[in-house]
């Protein structure tokens, strides 16, 4: 079984995620690079593996740089100055999860044969442990959040009033104060460092995030809320409307014009109709990234709540979507923007994995074979495309389920496309 997901090597602590083998990861990263950067988001058992990486490194020759506790885009941007980035996060997945992202220095994260290389050396201990005279040394890294904050503040500006849900997380040390310094009245919640996540689960979906759009309809302004290390942001507009991941990829699209946009293989087909060029990869914001440094392309992003802005850098940048939304926000109501936009009926759903993936699979292969459908994509899972609809099936990358997304032109497609896709995945399940 593949250590790494879509989202790096995530799991649970000290069941897949411990000590050992962060030790060894270490180990294989240090013995491609020389210099590399480690930040953490607010996990109470960062410091627990943050220490194992740096003995790893250490332990081959390379040097690690520590930067403490700060948001994976802010890790991303400072990997610039390395010659790799470890990032030690679960994202949005609960407090009991923790995992490391790689970063390379153009920002963008490890590749599938750099996944592949590091991976068969932590299996093989593929590395050399250095004797005592030419180990590696630890060091700080200081001032990455100040730099990533004035690089966004510098161009962007707002005049509108924000609450803003950090998720305990590490954007609780620089999104408030970006708001603020961009000319925002910004209100936090959520905004203590807490591993824990005491005031709501990491994952910013609409369940989650009550609070927020009570105080919205409450005090008026926007909303904005994070994951848990700030990759994500999902908004709410002056009404108290929930604007997840779709609404917003559509919002900077329209904002932004760009010439051409990566978005994977469940991004909504509202996108296909606004921009000319749109290039549809795999889940995950690798291969979004990847995409965009071979073909140039200025913008990207995906329905999870993740967005690439090339100019920053080839990184999912939850800090700097803020920002923008922030100065949209300012030049008129969030609400009317979004109700502009084309919009289709969308739903999303999960099933618990607890039959071997390769059954599954051979299960799914089968049933998807037997469709009458306009077309099936296999890029990553079952994307079956039908008349005025489509759905697409496809196992997690960082969690034991299997994600159902569908979507149509109108309700009665959509509704005809959940049903067949559930029917699927509960036969496949039994």
């Amino acid at each position: 079984m593949s250590l790494f997901g879509s989202s790096g090597i995530r799991g649970k602590v000290n069941k897949k995620i411990s000590p050992e083998l962060m030790l060894s990861v270490g180990a294989a990263v240090g013995s491609l690079y020389n210099d590399v950067i480690i930040g953490m988001d607010s996990r109470s058992s960062g410091d627990m593996l943050s220490n194992s990486l740096v003995a790893g490194l250490c332990s081959v020759g390379s040097n690690p740089y520590m930067a403490g506790v700060l948001p994976t885009p802010t890790l991303a941007r400072a990997a610039k100055e390395y010659d790799a980035g470890l990032m030690i996060t679960a994202s949005h997945n609960p407090a009991d999860y923790n995992g490391v992202k790689m970063w390379n220095p153009d920002g963008s994260a490890f590749d599938e044969f750099q996944t592949e290389t590091v991976e068969h050396r932590i299996i093989e201990a593929e590395f050399h442990l250095h004797n005592y005279d030419s180990l590696g040394t630890l060091r700080k890294h200081q001032g990455a959040l100040e730099e990533h904050r004035k690089a966004i503040g510098s161009k962007l500006d707002c005049d509108c009033d924000i609450v803003v849900d950090c998720a305990s997380g590490p954007t609780s040390l620089i999104t408030p104060i970006l708001l603020r310094d961009m000319g925002g009245s910004v209100v936090t919640l959520n905004s203590q460092i807490d591993g824990r996540f005491p005031g709501r689960m990491p994952e910013p979906l609409e369940d989650n995030l009550k609070d927020l759009i009570t105080l919205v309809r409450s005090r008026g302004g926007i909303g904005i809320a994070h994951d848990g290390d700030g990759d994500r942001v999902v908004a709410v507009d002056e009404t108290g409307r929930y604007l997840g991941g779709d609404p917003l990829l559509s919002l900077f699209v329209d904002h932004l014009s760009p010439s051409s946009v990566a978005v994977p293989i469940d991004a909504s087909l509202v996108i296909d109709d606004m921009v000319g060029k749109v290039i549809r990869t795999k889940v995950g914001d690798v291969f979004i990234s990847d995409a965009m440094r071979k073909m140039k392309i200025p913008f990207g992003g995906e329905p999870s709540g993740t967005y690439i802005f090339a100019d920053q850098g080839l990184y999912p940048d939850g800090v700097y979507a803020a920002a923008l939304l922030a100065n949209i926000a300012s030049e008129g109501k969030l609400s009317d923007r979004v109700d502009e936009l084309p919009s289709y009926p969308r739903m999303t759903k999960k099933y618990p994995l607890e039959k071997a993936k390769g059954a599954v699979m051979a299960n799914l292969e089968e049933e998807i074979s037997s469709l009458e459908c306009e077309d099936v994509i296999t890029i990553d899972g079952f994307r079956v495309s039908l008349d005025d609809a489509w759905f697409l099936i496809r196992f997690s990358g960082t969690e034991p389920v299997i994600r159902m997304t569908a979507e149509a032109r109108n309700e009665a497609g959509l509704k005809e496309a959940v049903s067949m896709a559930d029917e699927i995945i509960r036969r496949c399940l039994e």
